[in-house]
């Protein structure tokens, strides 16, 4: 597929969403994009300052992938997050700025007004006083990394006292591990780092994360074993984007609808396969059972 063919294919489709946001419950916003607002609309909220301004400004978060990667020799950006970015700018025909940030001040950041979206957030209820959530991009899934000659499908599986668990303290691994493997001897370590050591060196048989932090742990060390999904129970916790709490819903549900749109006609999918490159996971490494 030539370059052109692969530009015509992505403005066909941010066609079909401005098609989509045109019918039923999403005209009213659609209408907002294609107009100015209205006198009695406050000026005061992102939808209207980011067409007024020309500037989408998003939290970028330096070597967190596979959203984000900073290339430090050009400063280019490249990442899942940031293909979401660069499209939602193509809708509204704005340039991007990235306001460099980390996971927790990424709320701080929307509270301050320094940016207008964060991306690859998990919408806690702690979280959800300050900010607004969008729709899930994906729940985001749990499991193990497991070493060479150890097979789990199930929490069952590592649920038991001969089976080493090293999670990182006080962790939301920490915590799965403890909720659906208590049984296992789980050892608790201060740092991430210091997990994958204690599973490189064969002192524990498997580190219970989730999805991303597994697969790109194995793909840069593949003698650490493999990653595998568990069920029974499915245990996942949503990734989504923040916005910043205001009156005016209208940039949380065009949000929500572009987020609903890219999942559905399996773009979001491409975008977090083609980061996950970035990592050096391959393509066919990304579990079929993932629901993005």
């Amino acid at each position: 597929m030539t370059q052109s063919d692969e530009s015509k294919i992505s403005e066909d489709r941010r066609e079909a969403l401005r098609y989509a946001l045109a019918i039923g419950s999403g005209a009213a916003l659609a209408a907002s994009l294609a107009s100015p607002a209205s006198a009695d609309t406050s000026a005061d909220n992102t939808l209207d300052r980011i067409r007024a301004n020309k500037v989408l400004r998003i939290a970028a978060l330096p070597g967190e992938l596979p959203y984000f990667n900073k290339d430090l020799a050009t400063g280019t950006w490249s990442g899942f997050a940031i293909d979401m970015a660069s499209d939602i700018a193509k809708i509204f025909d704005v340039k991007l700025e990235y306001i460099e940030s980390t996971y927790g001040n990424s709320i701080l950041d929307l509270q301050a007004n320094k940016i207008d979206l964060g991306f690859a957030l998990n919408p806690t209820p702690q979280r959800a006083l300050v900010v607004d959530f969008t729709s899930f991009v994906f729940p985001h899934p749990f499991g193990a990394m497991l070493k060479k000659g150890l097979e789990a499908k199930t929490w069952a599986d590592i649920n038991k006292p001969e089976v080493r668990i090293a999670v990182d303290v006080g962790s939301v691994n920490e915590t799965t591990a403890r909720r659906f493997a208590p049984n296992a001897t789980i050892k608790s370590l201060k740092s991430r780092d210091e997990v994958m050591l204690e599973m490189a060196s064969g002192r524990v048989d498997c580190v219970v994360n989730a999805l991303v932090l597994g697969l790109t742990a194995v793909a840069k060390n593949p003698s650490l074993g493999t990653y595998k999904i568990l069920q029974s129970p499915s245990v996942t916790i949503p990734s989504s984007c923040a916005v910043r709490r205001e009156a005016d819903k209208r940039w949380r549900d065009f949000m929500s609808v572009w987020i609903d749109y890219n999942r559905g006609v399996g773009q979001m999918r491409e975008w977090f396969v083609k980061g996950m490159t970035l990592s050096g996971v391959k393509p066919e490494d990304v579990p079929v059972e993932l629901n993005i």
